[in-house]
């Protein structure tokens, strides 16, 4: 039942943009090519208050150097203590630029090693995980990402020479989705630098309140009806050859640990002023390594 439901979260993904705003009337935004996910586990006791403290540091350090970069942090919900930073670029030579910016900036660099110091205490590791946005797996990916308030992140590993039949599985799911559920969406991006490798995706349900939860189970009720049962045959046995492992989990975003964009703060004070510092930081640890 468990892998039925997990595979079904993926006709309901929705993955909000990062990177810059552009100035639309919704405020929806497509994905960005390049997206960078790091992950700080952290200590037992030590998240809440004093890790927002020292994420504090990198967020007034990256707004005092006015930093034109943004990201915004998650922390878990579910699984072991940890928190998510995500960042959006247009290309990886972006990506590349705004590290070599940031280390020529001997300010910024300076504020952003002690805060790491301090940080660090409260760690028990650290990793940053570079994705490609697969654009073709997608569906109607746009959304006003400053208004959600959790991300459902299901990461899957296909299995070795499986990759053609996933992406088949992904599709059949946009065409029964757009039937059954039209207004859903998605985005898929594919693990291309990391320490699993090959074959990892992720895809991101962003939620405004728990209870999008709750209806995502008549939403996949009402997918599989359209699908029929030869069609839901058919998923399970390409979903058995293909698929290695999903694991699903609930993180709640984190104002105070995020640089948001102005747009995102203009759009939502209550949610990111009010319970933030006055701006955000990134941190040197989320540079790329060799």
């Amino acid at each position: 039942m468990r892998k039925t439901i997990g595979y079904l979260q993926l006709c309901s993904l929705v993955l909000a943009c990062l990177g810059s705003v552009g100035a639309q009337e919704k405020r929806e935004m497509s994905p960005p090519k390049v997206l960078t996910i790091t992950r700080e586990w952290v200590k037992p006791g030590k998240s809440g208050p004093p890790h927002v403290k020292t994420e504090s540091a990198f967020v007034s350090a990256m707004a005092a150097a006015k930093w034109p970069q943004h990201y915004f942090a998650m922390d878990s919900l579910t699984g072991p203590p940890r928190s998510l930073f995500f960042e959006g670029y247009d290309s990886f030579e972006a990506w590349e630029k705004d590290n070599q910016a940031t280390e020529k900036n001997a300010s910024l660099s300076a504020a952003l090693s002690k805060a790491a110091v301090a940080d660090g205490e409260l760690l028990t590791g650290i990793e940053t995980t570079a994705f490609a946005y697969r654009e073709d797996l997608s569906y109607q990916a746009n959304i006003d990402v400053a208004k959600m308030r959790y991300f459902d992140i299901s990461r899957y590993k296909v299995r070795t020479g499986h990759g053609k039949d996933w992406e088949a599985i992904v599709k059949m799911f946009k065409d029964g989705y757009a039937k059954a559920v039209p207004d859903a969406h998605w985005a898929v991006f594919e693990d291309i630098y990391g320490k699993e490798g090959a074959g990892i995706f992720i895809v991101i349900t962003p939620l405004k309140s728990l209870a999008e939860v709750d209806k995502s189970f008549g939403d996949s009720k009402k997918f599989t009806e359209t699908m029929g049962d030869d069609g839901m045959k058919k998923l399970d046995e390409m979903m058995a050859a293909s698929t290695e492992f999903l694991e699903a989990n609930l993180f709640s975003f984190n104002p105070a640990e995020s640089y948001a964009p102005p747009e995102w703060v203009k759009s939502d004070p209550d949610f990111w002023k009010s319970k933030a510092p006055a701006a955000t930081e990134k941190k040197p640890a989320k540079k790329p390594t060799p």
